[in-house]
């Protein structure tokens, strides 16, 4: 059985939504309803009264719901005591990141910090959106950094916690060049002709911004939805390989850009089928603003040193792009 599980459970009870849990957790809903199964297995019994709407738990359920808010208190509590004892990695910056930026831009973007800021000793822990987030408000990493689209933010408490900006993605749609360099597909397609389309699982963030690419887009889109994956690696690799149009953040592909594997999909003269993204930095504060926190630990010296040098440069302008 996997903590994630009882999480999962726990959103499910409170929300009493399958849709809206998978969307809060960050999953698919059929990733999504597989762990709720794979619990009831776990469990011998079912715990949710499908028949009902909205979602209902059953009897089992509401015992299990109760007792997993207990074990969860108290597996954080004990995550906390045993993180007390050590004072190992003291120098170590522990960032929490998406997937898609933990492949895309934060590789470029410690080689520019070894450059500008100085050497640094990293761990990075690459995890999806919703647990990425949650490594920061259980204060199991010094930084999170992630997208940020007024669309979709992060319900951030800022006496609580605090931000800069680190620079800009933006997300636009890619395909293979033919043999004569121009691209294999262009959109907007047809009605009769639509366009393979290589898209995100439903509940990927990066899918959200592609859904509000689409509906903001003033020309009607045609797609045949041919692959889904929650990652844009995925996508890139099968667009790279010709089967069909991803929608790709450009740190992901300006090497294939360059490189002239990969080319826009969007036709000439259009700016409009693209979306512009803030990555971002959060940590905990130190202080709140009446003072220190009860229960807040003072962080690293060299998180605190990076978090200077970035808020700097945030306050100067020279954000990474």
């Amino acid at each position: 059985m996997e903590t994630k599980w009882l999480e999962d459970f726990v959103s499910l009870a409170e929300t009493r939504s399958f849709s809206r849990s998978a969307q809060l957790r960050h999953v698919t809903q059929p990733a999504f309803s597989r762990r709720i199964q794979s619990l009831e297995a776990w469990a011998g019994t079912d715990l949710v009264d499908r028949s009902s709407y909205p979602t209902r738990l059953t009897a089992a359920g509401e015992t299990l719901y109760e007792q997993s808010l207990e074990m969860l208190q108290a597996l954080q509590s004990t995550r906390a005591m045993l993180r007390g004892h050590t004072t190992a990695g003291q120098d170590v910056i522990e960032f929490a990141v998406p997937h898609t930026l933990a492949f895309t831009f934060f590789p470029a973007w410690v080689s520019d910090l070894r450059e500008n800021f100085g050497p640094i000793k990293s761990r990075l822990i690459a995890l999806n959106v919703h647990d990425a987030v949650m490594r920061l408000v259980e204060g199991s990493c010094d930084l999170l950094i992630a997208y940020h689209h007024p669309s979709q933010p992060y319900q951030f408490d800022t006496d609580r916690y605090e931000m800069v900006s680190l620079g800009e993605e933006v997300v636009a749609p890619y395909v293979k060049p033919g043999p004569d360099g121009a691209p294999l597909y262009t959109l907007p397609g047809k009605v009769g002709q639509p366009l393979p389309y290589l898209a995100y699982a439903p509940g990927a963030y990066l899918g959200q911004m592609v859904d509000l690419i689409l509906k903001q887009s003033a020309m009607p889109i045609h797609f045949d939805r041919v692959y889904e994956t929650d990652m844009a690696e995925g996508l890139k690799a099968m667009a790279l390989e010709g089967h069909g149009v991803a929608f790709l953040p450009h740190s992901a592909v300006k090497k294939d850009l360059r490189a002239k594997k990969l080319v826009s999909a969007m036709p000439a003269g259009t700016q409009d089928l693209q979306i512009t993204m803030e990555v971002r930095a959060y940590r905990e504060r130190p202080l709140g603003k009446e003072g220190a926190r009860s229960g807040t630990k003072a962080p690293k010296s060299a998180a605190q040193a990076l978090w200077n040098y970035l808020a700097a440069g945030a306050a100067a302008g020279t954000i990474r792009e």
